[in-house]
């Protein structure tokens, strides 16, 4: 089976998609809003938000180029010093985009 992808059906295969991305988040805290959250369930929250950070950020550092390994050095490094995570996601993304102007292409 195959679908023939036009300009229109693409638009119309990403705003589905964005259409269940947002009920899917809406539904979430409608039901959270209902919710008691215990000391247990915060702690478990609390602790799954340093594990998500955690999952994306080392395979980037074991196997990634030399750029993404400088990036993740600058975005520490700038999180560190000034605590401000926009600033430091800058920087990392500045790193990156420069270390590869300058030594991959």
């Amino acid at each position: 089976m195959t679908i023939a992808l036009t300009t229109a059906t693409g638009f119309l295969v990403i705003a589905v998609m964005g259409l269940v991305a947002y009920l899917t988040r809406i539904g979430g805290v409608l039901i959270m809003a209902r919710m008691k959250i215990g000391r247990r369930t915060e702690r478990f929250i609390y602790a799954m938000s340093g594990s998500a950070l955690v999952a994306i950020v080392v395979p980037l550092a074991v196997e990634g180029d030399a750029a993404a390994r400088a990036s993740l050095v600058a975005t520490s490094a700038v999180m560190l010093t000034t605590r401000k995570t926009l600033l430091a996601i800058a920087a990392g993304i500045l790193v990156a985009a420069g270390w590869r102007a300058l030594f991959v292409y």
